[in-house]
């Protein structure tokens, strides 16, 4: 259901003005490197190579990442996790992509889909691309993450997948988690899946990591919110998939 090269396809034509601006000062410096004074030639390729090495590593790491099929073929949940006819809650941020696959992988289930993506507080260009070039999934609820309209105790499983981490208040983020374990059957799961910030996603994204929050930072949030961490598993070693009940 996903095409060859779309993760790493669209993080480079969502982001297009980042790679076009690392593009020209690489090629400034290395013009200043071949035409320049013999003294600036060591420093012009030695800052080349500072902007372009971290680039295409995260490019890299991003096709391996969202291009095999680690984490988007889904065999890595469990069909434990649902029962026959169940309620799965997908709760994304502007960009779904997971929505048609949680359908297809989880047939029998009624699949509820929420949008917490708000303008005024997700201002990232990337994802009015984003938004832009995908229509959003049929029956997609636009929602506030403190106010969830689902009725209490109705999911089975909950899905939160890349997503949590653009909830940057710390007194929303708690409030959007005391919502899931409202919203939480009494033998239900939440699914939770994130880049950490860890020495792993440092090597990949240098400062870019900042964006993302320390597994201690979850953990402390899991707790606030009264949800019980079951498991931690990693997909790959720069994603993280914690299993709450």
């Amino acid at each position: 259901m996903r095409k060859l090269g779309q993760g790493v396809w669209n993080i480079v034509r969502f982001n297009w003005h980042f790679y076009v601006v690392a593009g020209a000062v690489v090629l400034l410096l290395c013009i200043v490197g071949i035409y320049g004074n013999a003294g600036l030639q060591p420093y012009a390729y030695g800052l080349s190579f500072l902007v372009a090495a971290p680039t295409i590593v995260s490019l890299l790491v991003s096709c391996y990442v969202y291009d095999t099929p680690k984490l988007y073929s889904l065999a890595w949940m469990s069909p434990q996790w649902l029962p026959n006819q169940g309620t799965v809650v997908n709760i994304h941020a502007g960009f779904d992509e997971t929505s048609a696959l949680l359908q297809h992988h989880f047939a029998d289930a009624k699949l509820v889909v929420l949008d917490f993506y708000n303008p005024t507080e997700h201002t990232e260009v990337s994802i009015r691309r984003a938004r832009a070039a995908y229509p959003a999934f049929p029956g997609t609820q636009q929602v506030r993450p403190q106010a969830l309209p689902i009725p209490t105790a109705s999911a089975d499983l909950v899905v939160v997948m890349l997503a949590a981490h653009e909830i940057r208040q710390p007194t929303q983020r708690l409030a959007f988690f005391n919502e899931i374990r409202r919203i939480l059957r009494p033998q239900g799961r939440v699914l939770v899946v994130e880049h950490l910030r860890d020495p792993a996603n440092f090597l990949a994204y240098t400062i870019g990591f900042l964006h993302f929050y320390s597994r201690s930072i979850w953990q402390g949030v899991f707790r606030a919110a009264g949800l019980h961490l079951e498991e931690e598993k990693k997909i790959t070693p720069f994603v993280s998939a914690f299993i709450l009940r």
